[in-house]
This record gives C-alpha cells, sequence and structure tokens, in this order.
C-alpha cells in the first residue's frame, strides 16, 4: 500500500509525495491584490509539499468577499503569481491555484471600485466579515445574476484559468464548498431561480458543470480539479438534500476525467469518505489529519492523498519533519489574517 511519502500523478501533474498543503485564505495580497515577494517567500518555504493549492483566488472582480485577497484578472496580478510559482518552481514543487468567487459572501468595503456583489438569487447571507476600511460588517445584500451575466461570470473563470497557467501554475482546483458562488448554485436554500440554473437538481449542478466544462477545455481536464464538502452549513449555505446533490454532481463530472477531487471530510449529516469513493479519479482528503491518520486512509483506499491546512501554517518544512518524526510548530491563530510577515513567513 502507498505512503504519504510515495510519489502520485493526479491527471497531468506528477507529484513527489501525497502530503499536499491545503488552500488557505492568510489575507495578505499587495497593492492591486498582486501577490509580492512575500508571498512568494511564503509558497516557496512549503514547496516541498507533494502539492501546494494555493489560497481561494478570484476569478472576476465581482468575485472578491474578503479583505486583502488576491485575483487573477490584472496583468499586475498574474505577474505577482509568477513570482509565487518561480519561487515554488525553483525548489521542486508543485502548485495549483484555487479560484474562489465568493458570490454573496462579500462585503463592498473590501471589493475593487466598480464591482458589485452577484448570487444566484437576491438572498442575503446571514453573518459578518471583517473590513479594514469599516471593522465588522454585514454581508451584502446580494443582486440576482442574470442569464448573460451568468454566461459572463463562466467565460470569467475561463480566462481566469488561462492567466493562471499563464502565470505559470500547474492546475486549478475550483472551490465548490464553504457557501460560495458554485455552492450558492447547487444548493436549494441560495438558489430560487426558475430559469436552466435553478429549480431542478439538473438545473442547480449546470453552473459549476459549465464552469468545469471551459476550464477543462481551456487548459486542458488533467489540469483541473474540484474542491467539495457536502452538507457544510458554513457560510449560511443549506440544502434540502445535500447527499444527492453531491452525489448527482459526482456522477456529472466522472465522464469529464478531472485531474482530482478535494473533499473536505467534516461529516454534517453526510458520509463524505464515502461519496468521495463514487469519484472514478484521485481523491484528496482534508479536515485534521496527521501523519498515522493519513496514513490510514491511504491503506483504508479511503483516499489518494491527504491535504494539512494548520499544521502547514507553522511547519513549513511539514514534509520533513514528518519524515524524521519531529514535533510539529503550533501556529499563533492572533496572526492567521492580519498584515506583514508575522506569523506568516517568521516561523
Amino acid at each position: 500500500m502507498p505512503t504519504l511519502f510515495d510519489p502520485i500523478k493526479l491527471g497531468d501533474i506528477d507529484c513527489a509525495n501525497r502530503i499536499f498543503m491545503a488552500p488557505m485564505t492568510r489575507s495578505r495580497a499587495g497593492d492591486g491584490d498582486a501577490p509580492t515577494a512575500m508571498n512568494a517567500k511564503y509558497y516557496g518555504q512549503r514547496a516541498s509539499a507533494g502539492l501546494i493549492i494555493t489560497e481561494g483566488v478570484y476569478p472576476n472582480i465581482d468575485g472578491k468577499g474578503y479583505v486583502r485577497t488576491p485575483g487573477i484578472v490584472t496583468n499586475e496580478q498574474i505577474a505577482g503569481w509568477k513570482l509565487v510559482t518561480d519561487a515554488v518552481h525553483a525548489k521542486g514543487g508543485k502548485i495549483v491555484m484555487q479560484l474562489m468567487h465568493c458570490g454573496r459572501i462579500a462585503s463592498h468595503h473590501n471589493k475593487p471600485d466598480g464591482s458589485r456583489t452577484l448570487a444566484p438569487s437576491a438572498i442575503q447571507a446571514k453573518g459578518e466579515m471583517y473590513t479594514d476600511a469599516a471593522g465588522m460588517q454585514p454581508n451584502d445584500m446580494p443582486e440576482e445574476l442574470t442569464a448573460d451575466e451568468i454566461k459572463q461570470t463562466i467565460a470569467d473563470y475561463r480566462q481566469a484559468a488561462i492567466n493562471a497557467i499563464e502565470a505559470g501554475c500547474d492546475g486549478l482546483e475550483l472551490h465548490c464548498t464553504s457557501g460560495y458562488l458554485p455552492a450558492q448554485f447547487l444548493s436549494t436554500g441560495t438558489n430560487k431561480r426558475t430559469d436552466n440554473y435553478g429549480g431542478s437538481l439538473e438545473n442547480r449542478l449546470r453552473f459549476a458543470l459549465e464552469v468545469l466544462s471551459v476550464m477543462s477545455i481551456a487548459i486542458g481536464k488533467g489540469r483541473v480539479g474540484m474542491r467539495i464538502c457536502p452538507g457544510n452549513p458554513f457560510n449560511d449555505l443549506y440544502d434540502d438534500n445535500p447527499e444527492e446533490t453531491f452525489r448527482a454532481l459526482i456522477k456529472a463530472i466522472n465522464p469529464m476525467e478531472l485531474a482530482y477531487l478535494h473533499v473536505i471530510r467534516m461529516k454534517a449529516g453526510v458520509d463524505n469518505i464515502a461519496l468521495a469513493k463514487e469519484f472514478d479519479g484521485p481523491v484528496i482528503l482534508n479536515d485534521s489529519y496527521d501523519l498515522e491518520r493519513g496514513n490510514r486512509a491511504l491503506a483504508a483506499d479511503q483516499a489518494d492523498a491527504i491535504s494539512f491546512a494548520r499544521s502547514y501554517i507553522a511547519n513549513p518544512d511539514l514534509v520533513e519533519r514528518f519524515r524524521e518524526d519531529r514535533e510539529l510548530s503550533p501556529p499563533d491563530f492572533k496572526t492567521l489574517y492580519s498584515p506583514g510577515p508575522e506569523g506568516y513567513v517568521d516561523y
């Protein structure tokens, strides 16, 4: 049986080991939401991971939700990400970009000039988010996307994928959980549309499937993955039958031959590990694994790789620490989202 230290091929992406860095928002983008040399240092420090999955990156300006999060829209942002990918590749690592359109989970205080907060339906999400400009603020009341705006958003995902490859990324991951735009389309609680993108299960799947399709055509299916967490209520998300929804989604993506499916195993009334087994390709599992539990998951054929989040915050050399059975350093949770190098590149 494979262990976490064994190599693996995900579609067209060769990974030196199965210890992956999970996507984590760290709110440290520079001017114009472009990555900086500090971001390149952060990712480069962690390049011994078999695969790095970046923080969520917005595919168009309407898709930004949180403070100081990066995009892949402007030339400056593409150039900033090139700094990051060069730093990772210089150390032999691989990196894919997670595309994250926040949809209704947004505050206009955090968004660029000229942007809007859009969602499948005009339903405001409960909860607040931090803004530098005005402190804690409620999520915006979103505007309902028109049919033409849906088409444009899908086209924007395609262009973002092309931009990410231009920036040197080895692939893309579609963020399809945590209450963000694709999950908003999937879920009955956030999608009250009566057109081809709402109502029936088939229609609610349509947005995510069309995004995956255009991305796969643009950059190759072997470089496209997706992240899900069936039943996750985060960001005021609700679906009448998440197991049915995600079983249908997995069945629909199997013929696409994507590079991987990234599954958060959190149980919220759904057996996500069992659902993940219905995917025909490689599965990455995430959520509170350590080395021992990760190897057990591989031995039980529950996963092909494991992604680690918190462990990578304070342990850029996580692979080496695991290999040498060294103690892990604890993260400083007070600096998770603060600007500057403290708690980011100084571990």
